[in-house]
């Protein structure tokens, strides 16, 4: 149940101010929120810190037009929208934080395995074991999911409802994509190498 503005004491409509002063309240509203956050956050949270008439579409497209030009900028990704550093400031984010290469650590079969994944979610270990003609390790599909990039997906219809696996919002975050339907083309993934073509 969503709070009023009496238990939250945020005035939402900000009707006291002139119209512009009211947009860009909201706009600082939604950057804030969206700084605070470590993962996208979805339209209707967003919508929670606005006018009720207002586009939260148009509100991010006037911060992203703000940003322009700065260290950081609003991406939509997954279902929601985040604040990341632009790819040119990588490297002095890690000198100054002396962090290093931060990489997901992951081998190249367990890119592969990852891919597989993705193209034809939900899919179960054995629907894997198909594609790649051998089984799939317990620990593979651990590591992948210590790091976020997939989570269990809805049980198989099949004798025994084994588990199925889909990629997560921090997937998507990850190889930058905003949905699913970024993903390559499987046709450019095997002919790259990436997939097997029984995928």
């Amino acid at each position: 149940m969503a709070k009023n503005h009496a238990e939250t004491g945020l005035d939402r409509e900000l009707e006291d101010l002139p119209a512009e002063l009211r947009w860009r309240e909201w706009m600082r509203r939604i950057e804030a929120v969206l700084f605070a956050s470590a993962s996208p956050v979805a339209r209707e949270d967003l919508a929670r810190v606005v006018g009720q008439g207002a586009s939260v579409e148009l509100l991010i497209e006037d911060l992203a037009a703000d940003l322009d030009g700065r260290s950081f900028e609003v991406a939509q990704v997954a279902s929601g929208w985040m604040l990341r550093t632009r790819p040119p400031y990588a490297p002095a984010i890690r000198t100054a934080a002396d962090i290093g290469e931060q990489d997901l650590d992951l081998r190249e079969y367990d890119v592969t395995v990852l891919a597989a994944i993705a193209y034809h979610q939900p899919i179960t270990r054995d629907g894997l074991k198909d594609i790649f003609g051998k089984e799939i390790s317990r620990d593979l599909i651990g590591r992948l999911h210590a790091r976020g990039l997939i989570g269990t997906g809805p049980r198989s219809p099949r004798r025994g409802a084994p588990y199925t696996y889909v990629t997560t919002d921090k997937f998507l975050a990850t190889f930058d994509l905003g949905a699913l339907h970024d993903l390559p083309d499987g046709e450019q993934m095997v002919d790259a190498g990436l997939i097997n073509s029984q995928a």
